[in-house]
């Protein structure tokens, strides 16, 4: 099965669920299995029960855990080691990009500048 037919999974956080079900619809209708959190904590009780999807989308701003805490934890767990974490939020600040990139995120996409099909699109150059 080639890469462009597998079926891929993405575990979208956010705690705007607008944006999560804005996101997890565009991401169904692509094929995609979809998990969903509304804060970091659940998501991390997912990840630490075995969830491994191709890609993470983390939104960074958050109560109690931000998105930037919650990859630190992935990493730091080596949870879902195989999937791409990418970033997804409208903190666009330097600093954010730069400590993502550096927990091991791929990606940095900035919400307000993306509609749902481009973030699906560029989610996909990560893949």
């Amino acid at each position: 099965m080639s890469d462009s037919q597998k079926k891929h999974s993405i575990l979208l956080v956010d705690d705007d669920t607008f944006l999560l079900d804005m996101y997890s619809t565009k991401f169904k209708e692509k094929g995609f299995d979809i998990q969903v959190a509304s804060n970091a904590e659940d998501a991390l009780a997912l990840l630490k029960d075995g969830l491994s999807p191709t890609v993470i989308a983390l939104d960074v701003v958050m109560p109690t855990m931000n998105g930037l805490e919650l990859l630190e934890h992935i990493k730091n767990d080596k949870l879902a080691k195989d999937s791409v974490v990418i970033m997804l939020s409208n903190q666009g600040g330097q600093s954010e990009i730069d400590k993502a990139l550096s927990l091991g995120a791929k990606g940095y996409i900035i919400k307000a500048s993306a509609i749902p099909s481009e973030v699906y699109e560029k989610v996909m150059q990560f893949i």
